[in-house]
């Protein structure tokens, strides 16, 4: 099953730690990476840094798009009053289909703050809860939405390119 999470770190480098470790997993064949992307706040900046790894090829353009869609909306809209809520009601409307809901990405964006980090991550086949144990010690928290068919094969179509 498809599953996107995102893993929120207390410390501006944890994610790309936590990335590496990732990485380890998937060469082990804990789990199979589908694409991620690593955003980090530093404090003192008025906004978060963003990478996104991803392989060479058109379908990783799509990936692209989708985490500059999900991330520039999460962190690169107005971060007061209604402009807030208009934000985040136009993210939701770009990933509807998706089984990423208003909650999770109101969520998303309550817990990722100046001075943490995050793992966005889409997996396949993977087993989250021995990913977790190799985040040990990075204090880390776990926001995640297991995909229904449906939506995966919605989220791969839009964002993926043909399904894996």
């Amino acid at each position: 099953m498809t599953t996107f999470t995102v893993w929120k770190f207390d410390d501006p480098q944890r994610a790309e730690q936590a990335a590496g470790i990732l990485r380890h997993a998937r060469d082990e064949g804990l789990v199979k990476i589908i694409d991620y992307a690593v955003v980090s706040w530093p404090q003192g900046k008025a906004a978060p840094e963003t990478h996104h790894e991803h392989e060479s090829g058109h379908r990783y353009t799509g990936w692209g798009a989708f985490w500059g869609i999900v991330i520039g909306g999460l962190f690169l809209v107005p971060v007061a009053g209604a402009a807030v809520g208009a934000g985040i009601g136009a993210l939701v409307k770009a990933t509807e289909g998706t089984g990423i809901d208003r909650q999770q990405l109101e969520t998303i964006r309550a817990e990722i703050t100046e001075g943490t980090s995050a793992l966005f991550l889409v997996t396949d086949q993977g087993n989250l809860d021995r990913l977790g144990e190799r985040f040990h010690g990075l204090h880390k928290q776990l926001i995640a939405t297991n995909l229904t068919e449906g939506e995966r094969d919605i989220l791969l179509e839009a964002f993926g390119g043909a399904t894996p």
